[in-house]
């Protein structure tokens, strides 16, 4: 069994309304220092079976297409075994 873990975020160039946010209201809260907050998103997907050779380089384009918008988003994948 493989898990694979997809963090999607941003592009740094984007603007991050979300995050923006976040960042005001900590220091709001009484958090000091806070220079920047970038949100994202998470997808953990377990397969059957091992993640290799063409089924890897399918997650990726799945990982690249589907589940991150490549104009606006860069993705990282990991796998657990």
């Amino acid at each position: 069994m493989a898990r694979v873990i997809v963090d999607v975020f941003l592009k740094p160039e984007i603007l991050d309304p979300q995050g923006r946010a976040v960042q005001g209201a900590l220091g709001r809260l009484g958090l000091d220092g806070v220079t920047d907050v970038r949100q994202g998103k998470q997808f953990v997907i377990d397969l059957e079976g091992d993640l290799a050779g063409d089924r890897a380089a399918l997650m990726e384009k799945l990982a690249g297409e589907l589940l991150s918008n490549p104009v606006i988003e860069d993705f990282d994948m990991r796998v657990e075994a």
